[in-house]
């Protein structure tokens, strides 16, 4: 069979809205990627109205 080349370490992939980080390899040598979202606006705490 063929010969496995060692797995290179990606650095991580930064956007305005996500962040992709390598997961480390599994036991058959699949490397994946995981991505963590940032949140696209915050959120106010709701506040009631004065009354009139």
């Amino acid at each position: 069979m063929s010969e496995q080349k060692p797995i290179t370490q990606v650095p991580d992939g930064k956007t305005p809205y996500y962040t992709t980080r390598q997961k480390p390899a599994t036991e058959k040598g699949f490397v994946g990627f995981e991505t963590v979202w940032k949140a696209p606006h915050k959120v106010a705490e709701y506040q009631t109205p004065k009354k009139p």
